[in-house]
């Protein structure tokens, strides 16, 4: 069931429930109080004769005769029931020995007449009989004259009572199928109105469950289903950065493992292509030397490959305990390997450090300098210099790696740190280089709750910047 369906059953059957009890609930307490007003007005009567009678008793007691006491009772009877002028109003009297003495009844009596047994002197009791059509009230009660028993009851017809009764709830039906058929017209078009959002919410659900990332609910009221709504669109656009970083993820998964396989290719075919050359060609000492070096060459390079993925894929969610170090100690020790590096390109590398104690990892940071130092003596001539520069930047201490060699193109800048890429493919090669050194540097600064920064220029030469933190330094 529909939850606007749902909405507009349960208000309807909530409200047919309520008006309908408390519709019974007046009729029966009006039906009620009219009906008492009968009963103690007819017990008032009742009384009323009552003391008509015991008003004249002293003069019966006077003639002593039955017959003269049956006269004087029947008189004040009607008298008395023609002074009330309702047509509805009965009375009987009878005597101890069932005689009639006064009776202006238009119906056949009750043959069991409940409300005389035990009857008392100075007792009134009711009951009501449905004689044919009609309800009438009897009042009975006991009047002992010279030594005899009569029974007096007055009685009213109060047919119009129960008449009222049944109109009363003819006329609520009327009023209930009038007021249920208007409330179930008005809730049909709330319960819709109200489930609108809702049908707009589940449609945009179904949008983004197809792939319609981009897709974002209507929002306008400011209740709950309002607030509701804001809380979808912001889930969904969690939902969608997370599914767009998937996606880049998946991409550059893609990437990596289409370069990995590119970078092992090229080797591997070299290797395989010339091991089978002089496993079945016959070739001089020459040809032979020429075919070893270049299996020695392709097999340091898969050697060079297989050390820095390693590192990359170590450098992967791992945590490693940083200690506070001085960093130009670090540089210090680092310096000789760099200079035998340059040296073979007859390079000059020039160090200034301004002290200050950072929480390092030794060996990742060494890894991380002779990285860049390693790029920017691939990317120079011979005779070029490349200068270390570490020095206080604010709160901030910075690390500057500049060389003079060929540059990058400002296309390559935002890709130069992803693993593989590589600005000049064939120069890379030529320097045993798989486009893996860059992206191992920013894993080991991500480490250390630091930034890098490059600038560059073609032919001019690039700067690589390293900002460390405060996260990360004691400076």
């Amino acid at each position: 069931m529909k939850f606007w369906l749902k909405i507009f059953t349960f208000s309807i059957v909530i409200f047919i429930l309520i008006f309908n009890a408390t519709s019974f609930i007046v009729i029966e307490r009006n039906h009620s109080k009219m009906l008492n007003r009968e009963i103690n007005n007819a017990l008032s009567q009742n009384m009323n004769i009552h003391s008509s009678v015991n008003a004249i008793v002293p003069i019966v007691l006077i003639y002593d005769s039955e017959e003269y006491e049956e006269k004087v009772l029947a008189n004040i009877a009607k008298g008395f029931v023609g002074k009330v002028g309702d047509q509805g109003v009965y009375m009987t009297i009878t005597n101890d020995k069932g005689k009639t003495v006064y009776n202006n009844t238009d119906f056949e009596m009750p043959v069991d007449r409940n409300e005389l047994e035990q009857v008392k002197e100075d007792e009134i009791k009711y009951i009501l009989w449905d004689i044919g059509n009609r309800t009438i009230l009897f009042t009975s009660n006991l009047v002992k004259i010279n030594r005899k028993d009569y029974t007096f009851t007055y009685m009213k017809d109060i047919t119009s009572v129960y008449k009222e009764h049944a109109d009363q709830y003819l006329f609520y039906l009327k009023v209930d199928v009038i007021a249920c058929s208007a409330y179930m017209l008005i809730m049909f078009f709330v319960s819709r109105r109200l489930t609108i959002p809702i049908y707009r919410l589940n449609r945009t659900a179904q949008f983004i469950a197809a792939g319609a990332f981009s897709e974002r609910a209507e929002s306008r009221s400011k209740d709950e289903i309002g607030v509701l709504a804001n809380n979808f669109n912001v889930m969904a656009s969690v939902v969608e950065d997370k599914i767009k970083d998937l996606e880049r993820l998946n991409r550059e998964k893609q990437l990596f493992i289409d370069n990995f396989t590119h970078e092992l290719k090229t080797p591997l075919t070299s290797i395989i292509g010339y091991a089978n050359i002089l496993r079945t060609a016959k070739i001089d000492p020459s040809q032979l030397l020429e075919g070893l070096n270049v299996i020695l060459s392709e097999g340091k390079r898969l050697e060079s490959l297989s050390l820095k993925l390693m590192d990359l894929i170590m450098l992967e969610g791992s945590e490693f305990p940083l200690k506070e170090l001085d960093f130009c100690s670090i540089l210090a020790e680092i310096m000789p390997v760099l200079e035998m590096k340059a040296s073979e390109k007859q390079m000059t590398i020039n160090m200034h450090c301004e002290n200050a104690r950072l929480r390092l990892e030794k060996d990742l940071i060494k890894a991380l300098i002779f990285n860049f130092v390693d790029n920017s003596i691939k990317a120079s001539s011979e005779n070029q210099n490349i200068t270390i520069r570490a020095f206080r930047q604010g709160v901030n201490y910075v690390l500057e790696i500049e060389d003079e060699g060929v540059g990058i193109e400002s296309e390559h800048l935002d890709r130069i740190f992803e693993p593989f890429y590589m600005t000049d493919k064939a120069r890379s090669r030529n320097n045993n280089g798989a486009g893996l050194g860059l992206s191992i540097c920013k894993s080991i600064a991500s480490l250390h709750n630091a930034a890098i920064g490059v600038r560059s220029e073609p032919d001019r030469g690039t700067t690589f910047i390293i900002t460390f933190k405060p996260g990360g330094t004691t400076i």
